[in-house]
């Protein structure tokens, strides 16, 4: 009686894309709750609390019957409200390798008075959940959690285990990061074959038609750099040319103005063909153009009006932070800034520095590597049997779509499990308008739709592993 249930509950979820559900199913309304709690528990770094979210997710699924044995909470005395939840839902197989579910649950910090609406309270309107975290990355987490609970309360009985690790610090460059010490600290709580995280998904018209699918596979580096003048100084009513602030002011034009060579991986030339080929318009064509020829400089034209496209050809620095002086009637002693890299694969964090040393072409401006200084991560491979069933799933939910293999422009924490041997991939399913649904930015949301039909599709590809190891 089990196994026929799971097929009908497995059949109407693979049913429910095709229909188009006003009134949300029962199953739904819960999983709606759970979200709500989670994306209204603040897990910002300056005044929430990961440990919290994390507590409260591990009460839910206590209730549902987890045992203790089967949940833990962790978090270290240095970073006490950092802390994480990993969840262990048993297989019957004694040979099959687990499967990781992953998804950072610490969100980008949201000032109240910029946003129009309050960014902790969920709200629903036109279509759309609003809050911080809505999208990025509570969405994923939510329906990992409502999958386990869903699995206990149906008894189902998977060959593969299948573990979750909810974490913090995804979002803070240099913060307190869980994934990270989960593999240096308790590898065997986490130990997969593979991971599902977040970076891949779905890409809409922006009026509702989803008109692609990816799986994220493979990373840039990142690495932050601190640029800095230094000059004795005086008063400000003897201006001298050797300026600090003027001096690192032409070092970060010298970097604006600097455009780093265009490169193609397997991936990402697959991506710029298959992608481009299924847009049908001026840039689809050019992106087309690029997979064929790299130094097609008209489609190169185009294709870099894209912000994205723009950054998935070609290492980047920005400056995000700037600093100077001391006193409004003092020449400047110090001037500093921080320039943020997203390196391209092949290129070590070395030799960008070396680069940018080149571009300013200012032995004044001193330029050096901030922590946290990590190796980037090998790309995992597009392994059929992890791509396939994403595959399969995309051609019933979405028919006619492909899922096309992506390269992150930023990173994630699959930086950490490639980093121990897990390969991890940002899965298909949840999908995002052109405008990037205010991600990290103000009004952050996510389709109704696409967070329901998303997390059928999840449940389905979490099934299609579990049962097939």
């Amino acid at each position: 009686m089990k196994t026929i249930c799971l097929q009908l509950l497995s059949a109407l979820a693979l049913a429910a894309p095709a229909a188009a559900q006003d009134t949300p199913r029962p199953d739904q309304l819960a999983f709606r709750s759970l979200y709500k709690e989670l994306v209204e528990t603040d897990t910002t770094l300056s005044s929430g609390s990961c440990t919290l979210a994390a507590e409260r997710m591990a009460a839910r699924m206590k209730a549902a019957g987890f045992a203790d044995s089967q949940l833990t909470l962790f978090a270290t005395p240095e970073h006490p409200k950092e802390g994480g939840l990993v969840a262990v839902y048993p297989g019957t197989s004694k040979t099959a390798k687990p499967i990781l579910l992953v998804a950072h649950i610490d969100v980008v910090e949201a000032k109240r008075e910029d946003w129009e609406r309050d960014p902790f309270v969920l709200i629903e309107e036109g279509g759309y959940f609003y809050g911080r975290g809505t999208l990025d990355d509570k969405a994923q987490a939510a329906v990992w959690v409502d999958t386990l609970i869903r699995f206990k309360q149906a008894g189902y009985k998977p060959k593969r285990p299948i573990k979750l690790a909810l974490t913090c610090g995804e979002e803070s460059n240099g913060a307190f990061n869980g994934v990270e010490w989960l593999a240096a600290n308790r590898r065997e709580l986490i130990d997969a074959e593979f991971a599902l995280n977040e970076g891949g998904g779905g890409d809409s018209d922006g009026k509702g038609k989803v008109i692609g699918q990816s799986v994220q596979v493979g990373e840039k580096t990142f690495a932050n750099f601190r640029l800095e003048t230094r000059n004795p100084g005086g008063h400000s009513s003897v201006p001298v040319r050797d300026n600090a602030i003027y001096q690192l002011s032409r070092a970060l034009t010298a970097i604006d103005e600097y455009e780093f060579p265009v490169e193609m991986t397997d991936v990402t030339r697959r991506f710029f063909a298959e992608s481009g080929a299924a847009r049908g318009d001026e840039t689809g064509a050019a992106m087309v153009a690029l997979a064929k020829d790299n130094n097609d400089k008209a489609a190169l034209a185009i294709v870099d009006k894209d912000r994205f496209l723009h950054g998935n050809i070609r290492t980047t620095c920005v400056a995000t932070l700037l600093d100077g002086g001391h006193a409004p009637n003092a020449l400047p002693q110090r001037a500093g800034a921080n320039i943020n890299c997203r390196i391209f694969p092949g290129h070590s964090i070395e030799s960008i520095k070396d680069e940018l040393a080149k571009v300013i072409g200012d032995p004044g401006v001193t330029i050096t590597q901030l922590p946290p200084k990590r190796p980037a991560p090998p790309a995992p491979p597009l392994d059929p049997k992890v791509i396939g069933p994403m595959e399969k799933l995309v051609a019933q939910y979405w028919p006619g779509l492909k899922v096309i293999p992506s390269m992150a422009n930023g990173y994630t924490d699959a930086t950490f499990l490639g980093a121990v041997g897990i390969p991890t991939y940002g899965i298909p399913g949840i999908w995002g308008d052109p405008d990037g649904n205010g991600v990290h930015g103000l009004n952050e949301r996510i389709e109704v739709k696409s967070l329901y039909v998303g997390r059928d599709y999840m449940v389905d590809l979490v099934k299609a592993y579990a049962d097939k190891p």
